[in-house]
C-alpha cells in the first residue's frame, strides 16, 4: 500500500473574540476533532471516539445543552442522559441533561424548568473541526410561555483539546431590539453541570472551590472563580466549572452532593448574599456572559492553571 503524503492546510478565523488556528491533515486518517450534524444535534468526536452531543432541538428540554460527555479515556463524566434507573438517580431529568446554560427567570419566564423555550434558529457559524478544537455559533430566540420573543441569544462555543482532557467554552450574547429584558434572582440561574453518578459526593466525589473550600454544603452560596467536582480516586475524573473576571459580576455557587453544581452570578438574594438582584438589559444593548467547563482526568490536573488559561482565552 502506497504511503500517504501529509498535507497541512492552515486557516485563521476570528470567532466571538477568539482567534483560532485550524489544521487539516489529509491521508492520515482521523487525527483530531470531527463533527456530524443531525437534525436535532451536533455530534462531536475526537480521534473517532465520541466526546459529546450538543443538542439544540429537544421536545422535552426546551433549551440547548451538552449531553453524555466523555473524557479521552472513555469515562462518561456527566450523568447518563436520559438517566438509567438501575444506575443513576433519575431526578431532574429534563433540567440536568449534562452541561447547560439556563435561566430560571428572564423577564418572568422560567427557562430552567422548560416553561419558556430557547428556540434554535440557525448556525450563524457552521461547525468547524480541527486538530485540537471545534468551534461553532448558534442563534436562538427566547420565547415566553405565550410564544412572545423576549430576546435573541448568540452562543459562541468552542471545545479544545487540553493535556488533561477537553475545555468547553460557552460564550453567550443576549440582545433585544424591541424592549428591555431582565434577569431575576433565583438559585437556578447560570452555567450548570450534572456529574456522573460515580463522581457525586454521595459516592466517591468532592467539590473544591477556588478559595479552598470543600464539599457541596460548605461551598453552597459562596463566591468563587471556579468549582471542581471530581473523584477522590487516583484517576481524578471530573468537571471544573469556571466563571471568568470579565463577567458583569462574580458567581455564587449552587452546589449539591447528589451531583449538580451551578455558577450563578444572578441569584444574590437566593444564594443569601445580599439584596434581591434584578439585572436589566436595555433595548438595543448587548449582554455578554462567558463560562468554561474543563472536563479532566489524571493526577497532574491543576484547576487553577486551567482557569488562568481559560480566562486569557475569554478576554
Amino acid at each position: 500500500m502506497k504511503k500517504s503524503s501529509l498535507l497541512s492546510v492552515v486557516m485563521m478565523i476570528v470567532f466571538g473574540g477568539f482567534v483560532f488556528l485550524f489544521q487539516e491533515v489529509a491521508g492520515q486518517g482521523p487525527m483530531g476533532f470531527s463533527v456530524g450534524l443531525k437534525k436535532d444535534r451536533l455530534e462531536i468526536s475526537f480521534a473517532t471516539k465520541k466526546v459529546a452531543d450538543f443538542v439544540f432541538a429537544d421536545p422535552k428540554i426546551l433549551r440547548p445543552y451538552f449531553s453524555n460527555v466523555l473524557l479521552p479515556s472513555g469515562f462518561k463524566v456527566t450523568r447518563n442522559h436520559p438517566p438509567i434507573p438501575a444506575t443513576d438517580a433519575i431526578d431532574h431529568d429534563t433540567m440536568h441533561p449534562g452541561i447547560w446554560l439556563a435561566f430560571g427567570d428572564i423577564s418572568g419566564t422560567d427557562f430552567w424548568r422548560n416553561k419558556g423555550r430557547i428556540e434554535h434558529l440557525k448556525f450563524v457559524e457552521e461547525p468547524k473541526a480541527g486538530i485540537d478544537l471545534v468551534v461553532f455559533a448558534t442563534e436562538s430566540r427566547l420565547l415566553n410561555e405565550a410564544g412572545k420573543e423576549i430576546c435573541k441569544m448568540r452562543n459562541n462555543i468552542q471545545m479544545r483539546a487540553r493535556p488533561s482532557g477537553y475545555l468547553l467554552v460557552w460564550d453567550a450574547i443576549l440582545k433585544s431590539d424591541d424592549a428591555d429584558f431582565s434577569f431575576g434572582d433565583q438559585e437556578e440561574m447560570g452555567f450548570g453541570a450534572r456529574v456522573a453518578t460515580a463522581l457525586t459526593e454521595k459516592a466517591s466525589g468532592v467539590i473544591t472551590s477556588s478559595v479552598g473550600l470543600k464539599s457541596a454544603k460548605t461551598t453552597w452560596g459562596k463566591a468563587a472563580s471556579w468549582c471542581d467536582y471530581s473523584s477522590t480516586k487516583e484517576s481524578k475524573e471530573g468537571i471544573t466549572l469556571m466563571a471568568p473576571p470579565l463577567n458583569f459580576r462574580e458567581s455564587w455557587w449552587h452546589n449539591r452532593d447528589y451531583g449538580v453544581f451551578v455558577a450563578n452570578p444572578f441569584g444574590r438574594s437566593a444564594m443569601k448574599q445580599g439584596a434581591k438582584s434584578l439585572h436589566t438589559v436595555k433595548k438595543g444593548e448587548s449582554f455578554r456572559i462567558v463560562f468554561g467547563a474543563m472536563l479532566h482526568e489524571g493526577v497532574g490536573y491543576d484547576a487553577a492553571k486551567e482557569f488562568q488559561y481559560f480566562s486569557e482565552l475569554a478576554k
